[in-house]
């Protein structure tokens, strides 16, 4: 089980990985492409900065400036997953997956059965790095944006031409599936000035 780390800092510029359970593609199996999207139009109501993501069938990358909230970035990451779960477990549902619900079902812990968890969507924590150079956030955003055609993934032709991706706007010059600022743009940014 990995360990858990908590984000000290309340504001800043983070990659962030989300992982499914067992890295089923649960967002390529419900079509769950929109619940990140949601989630980003949520952060972005928050004063949060989506700068670039991919979404890859069983996992997400995003590189996220979090802004000075009240909440910790594992608490406003945390709740995200928790609302796109149940999305996900709705949408397993109206399709009738009935051997996968089971599956997720039965992965709870009895830790989290406790507390009224029903299924286990995702791994047990995200993964995240501080970036705090835009060297590091460039490498972030490439190494993001080749995901989709590298290893067995080959889920287009060109990274630019997948569609749950920021790289269209960082290789063409035009915003994509969702919009993102630019990670160059965060550094002129007060992210430590409070909402």
């Amino acid at each position: 089980m990995p360990v858990k780390r908590q984000i000290t800092e309340p504001d800043g510029v983070f990659f962030i990985t989300v992982t499914c359970y067992k890295w089923i593609p649960l967002f390529a199996i419900t079509n769950g492409y929109d619940l990140v999207y949601k989630w980003f139009d949520h952060l972005k109501t928050k004063g949060h900065y989506v700068s670039g993501y991919v979404i890859m069938p069983n996992h997400l990358h995003a590189l996220i400036a979090f802004r000075n909230t009240a909440q910790s970035v594992n608490t406003i990451v945390g709740n995200g997953k928790r609302f796109m779960a149940y999305d996900i477990v709705k949408r397993l549902q109206v399709r009738k997956e009935e051997s996968l619900l089971h599956q997720l079902e039965i992965a709870v812990e009895a830790k989290d059965r406790e507390r009224k968890k029903k299924h286990e969507i995702w791994e047990d924590s995200f993964e995240w790095k501080e970036c705090r150079t835009t060297s590091f956030m460039r490498q972030k955003v490439e190494y993001m944006h080749n995901n989709p055609v590298r290893g067995k993934w080959k889920l287009a032709g060109a990274v630019h031409e997948y569609e749950h991706s920021s790289a269209k706007y960082y290789l063409a010059g035009m915003q994509g599936r969702y919009p993102v600022l630019d990670f160059c743009e965060i550094a002129d940014l007060d992210l430590t000035k409070p909402l």
